[in-house]
């Protein structure tokens, strides 16, 4: 019977084939004969009916050898297993080469597997032997051992079933897997639900489709541990957050911003703090942070505190980030700039400024990338940056790890100052303490001086352990020390703004200069360069002859008024209270102050708000009104030795109770 013969589609000079047991290279074809080079001798002429009729015939890949097979899989074989898998390597060697992988150098091999034999022959020969030798196995089964040694080395010989990889989902039916994908998906933006609800809903979409009506359910053990490999790693039962930031993120590999000097790449966001803190109008709450971070540096530009976060918030934390930080009133001099690793010297020939700075370096946005918030995608916050030709990059929706840096300082900040203030609530209900609105708590306008300061001594002489010399990564380097590292590396020059680009993004509003000086929200601003432009039309027709005031919500000590009149200079305005309040306070401050005062004057309501909460001037108490203070309650000092733990700022403790006495005139208002 004639067999028949697989020829190849085409044979070309210099491919590679198996023939006769060996592997050989094709050196000349014709119509009549193939020529194949020998190990043995001479090339050898095969007509093309011999070379297709061998059993041993295949044209190997010519692109080069076979790849190496995955020799790793074999540490996953059992002993046995492996051993006998080497012990069917040494006969499949014998049968290819003639010899023993561990024949001694001048052995002959036996006459039986000579190269010159066919392989067909060689494999009855090696059958026969192990047959002999109490192994019983058919020239067939060596036949099969060979060609997998062939394709995949000692792999090929071992039994695969102790390792075989079973079906992912095990027998459960497709619908029932395709059910409790579609329950898991459904689950991505909703509330957290736990796994019992899961299984339910994959058996109402089971009742709901064709193909899973007919479908036998398998057991609830069996379910759950479905839904354990279908929602690994996608948070289901855990974190909302976590599970639509994973849900929504990018598919493809993830990509990254270089940075490489200052200012290249900065993030910007807001997050509750997590401690209650005394309001100026005496009631506990909590407050926002709002912070900018650089991205090359991790240094923390700026950071505002506020009881909920507005554009113009966003707008005055652009202006103090691109301002140098000045030294407060009792600040120690290992605070200075002049005194820290900071490149001094040189910057202070470029801004004299800096003279008085703070240890804090001033860096000057390129691209500031910020989520979907309404403070930070608000006209305002937008105009800004236009301004300062700043690109804002929103990120993507639902997709808080494309400015992880901005969100890992913000819970730096949990971990590293708001839990040891007074009032530190935790991050959740579960992890509140009792009666935190009854301890002694720190003011708003207290806290943020003390943030402040914390970024100065703590944060920025703190080691990062992203900032790392690549050619160094065992030593990682402060924000301080990377900015110096960057200034003299890259050459970066911080072009801080003036005084005047700093007026520009203040908020502004228009009023009119009378002969007293302008008043904004009862507070009454003058000054002798006003006097030239009282009761007169500011030439601004599409505002009726009102004048462009811009005024900082943080400070009312003073404002500033554009000069239409003249080249658009501006002129500064002082609050004619100012002398007489120990301490200027913000906006919010003076706007819970003149609550509860409608017909109050100025000079009251500015008394009034000078005073910590709970103190004042004594009012006349009515007769069922008795004293309510307490030892332990707000208004009360503890006893010094039961202050907690201080945090490592210079002269500061953040946990020590706030003081109750009134400042005195010129003095700082923090506690020290």
């Amino acid at each position: 019977m004639m067999r028949h013969l697989l020829r190849p589609e085409g044979l070309a000079v210099g491919e590679r084939v198996r023939f006769d047991g060996q592997i050989r290279v094709v050196l000349a074809v014709s119509g009549r004969s193939i020529t194949l080079s020998d190990m043995c001798g001479e090339p050898r002429a095969v007509p093309p009916a011999l070379l297709f009729a061998d059993d041993g015939f295949a044209v190997i890949d010519s692109s080069g050898r076979m790849p190496l097979p995955p020799v790793s899989l074999l540490e996953t074989l059992p002993q046995p297993v492996l051993e006998k898998a080497l012990w069917w390597e040494e006969h499949i060697l014998e049968v290819l080469h003639g010899l023993p992988p561990d024949a001694p150098q001048g052995t002959e091999g036996k006459p039986e597997y000579s190269p010159t034999r066919s392989l067909t022959a060689r494999e009855r020969a090696k059958a026969a032997e192990l047959t002999a030798s109490g192994h019983k196995v058919s020239a067939s089964t060596v036949g099969k051992k060979r060609r997998r040694y062939e394709t995949s080395g000692v792999l090929g010989l071992a039994d695969q079933r102790p390792v075989r990889k079973t079906p992912t989902y095990g027998a459960v039916d497709d619908a029932v897997v395709a059910a409790m994908r579609q329950a898991i998906s459904e689950a991505v933006d909703a509330s957290t639900r736990t796994g019992t609800f899961l299984l339910w809903r994959t058996g109402e979409i089971l009742k709901a489709t064709e193909e899973g009506r007919g479908t036998q359910l398998p057991s609830r053990a069996t379910l759950y541990r479905l839904l354990d490999k279908l929602t690994s790693g996608t948070h289901t039962t855990g974190s909302a957050v976590t599970r639509r930031s994973r849900a929504h993120g990018a598919k493809a590999p993830f990509g990254e911003l270089p940075a490489f000097a200052p200012g290249e790449v900065m993030q910007i966001d807001s997050t509750p703090l997590d401690v209650l803190v005394r309001l100026d109008d005496g009631v506990t709450g909590k407050v926002e942070l709002t912070g900018m971070i650089d991205v090359a540096t991790r240094t923390v530009t700026a950071a505002v505190l506020r009881p909920t976060t507005k554009s113009v918030d966003a707008s005055v934390l652009l202006a103090r980030t691109v301002t140098p930080e000045v030294m407060r009133p009792g600040w120690i001099d290992a605070l200075r700039m002049s005194r820290s690793v900071l490149p001094h010297r040189r910057l202070l020939s470029i801004d004299e400024r800096l003279e008085h700075a703070a240890a804090r370096p001033v860096i000057v946005p390129e691209m500031i990338v910020c989520d979907h918030g309404k403070a930070f995608i608000s006209r305002n916050f937008v105009a800004s940056c236009r301004f300062l030709e700043i690109d804002v990059q929103p990120a993507h929706k639902g997709s808080p790890f494309e400015k992880g840096h901005i969100e890992k300082m913000l819970n730096s900040v949990g971990t590293l100052f708001t839990q040891f203030l007074a009032g530190f609530t935790g991050r959740n209900t579960d992890r509140r303490g009792r009666h935190l609105d009854k301890q002694p708590l720190w003011s708003l306008l207290e806290l943020q001086e003390l943030l402040d300061e914390w970024l100065v001594a703590k944060w920025q002489n703190r080691r990062h352990d992203g900032l790392r010399d690549p050619s160094h990564p065992g030593r990682p380097f402060t924000p301080n020390e990377k900015y110096a590292a960057l200034v003299e590396a890259c050459g970066y020059v911080p072009v801080a703004l003036s005084g005047d680009d700093y007026i520009e993004l203040l908020p502004a509003v228009w009023r009119v200069v009378n002969d007293y000086g302008i008043k904004i929200k009862r507070r009454t601003y003058d000054s002798l360069e006003l006097t030239p432009f009282r009761r007169q039309h500011s030439g601004v027709k599409a505002k009726k002859g009102l004048w462009e005031v811009h005024h900082d919500p943080y400070d009312v000590s003073r404002i500033w008024v554009r000069n239409h009149h003249g080249e658009g200079e501006w002129i500064q305005a002082a609050w004619k209270h100012l002398r007489r309040v120990p301490v200027p306070f913000g906006e919010l401050a003076w706007d819970h102050a003149s609550q509860g005062l409608p017909e109050a004057t100025e000079a009251e309501i500015a008394r009034r708000g000078c005073h910590p909460p709970g103190q004042g001037p004594r009012r006349a108490r009515s007769a069922g009104e008795a004293e309510t203070h307490r030892p332990g309650e707000a208004g009360r000092r503890p006893h010094p030795g039961r202050r907690s733990q201080y945090l490592r700022i210079p002269g500061r403790s953040l946990h020590r109770t706030p003081s109750r006495r009134r400042p005195r005139q010129g003095t700082n208002h923090s506690p020290r």
